[in-house]
């Protein structure tokens, strides 16, 4: 794919953010880029679903933003992986939907390991985010501040995290120190994530692929 091709392939994605499916997750968005001046927000992927979403992929957002201005599993390889481990299963994008432990980066700037306080500042964002998917009741979080954002929300007293009978999986990030090993280790890896996502399947009533 040509450099243009890929910019209009990313403008047409951006200019459906406010598509329906989509449309309340990203002007919450937009409502948390607002509140820090000097910040951008990725958005998420028209391709998924606020309605049908039943996972809720958790990043542990270390690093700089994807130019393409959508929340990402991480570089390219980190993708890669996401992408191989939702074709294996079967698993839709409608049923899925990812989300940012700290959703604002400073543009041009990557992230570095977030202190407890900015972990902190996630979990407000994440409960706004988990009433917009009212069907989803599994988190799978990628990351060591992932798993921690994850305890936080289930310190909560919130009513809907408890009606829910949220699930989480604490697994590892995609990519960076986290990834590293040899090629064995890495399969390991991956089968454990496999793992955690046919489980959250099975608990949310979806198929895999047979």
């Amino acid at each position: 794919m040509t450099a243009l091709a890929t910019e209009n392939f990313r403008e047409e994605l951006l200019s459906r953010r406010y598509e329906p499916n989509v449309a309340p997750v990203n002007e919450l968005l937009d409502v948390l880029q607002a509140t820090k001046a000097g910040t951008a927000v990725p958005y998420v992927d028209p391709m998924h679903d606020v309605d049908e979403c039943r996972i809720i992929s958790l990043y542990s957002n270390i690093g700089t933003a994807d130019a393409s201005g959508f929340i990402t599993a991480g570089d390219d390889e980190a993708a890669t992986r996401m992408l191989g481990i939702q074709w294996k299963l079967g698993l839709r994008p409608e049923f899925v939907m990812p989300w940012n432990v700290h959703p604002w980066h400073v543009p041009g700037e990557p992230n570095g390991k977030f202190t407890p306080d900015q972990i902190s500042a996630g979990l407000k964002p994440l409960l706004k985010f988990l009433a917009l998917v009212p069907r989803a009741s599994v988190i799978i979080a990628h990351g060591t501040e992932a798993n921690r954002l994850a305890n936080l929300l289930l310190k909560t007293e919130v009513p809907m995290i408890w009606r829910r009978g949220l699930k989480t999986y604490k697994v590892r990030s995609l990519s960076g120190r986290a990834f590293a090993g040899t090629p064995a280790r890495q399969e390991e890896y991956l089968a454990e994530m496999h793992t955690a996502y046919a489980d959250a399947m099975a608990r949310t009533g979806l198929a895999k692929a047979s």
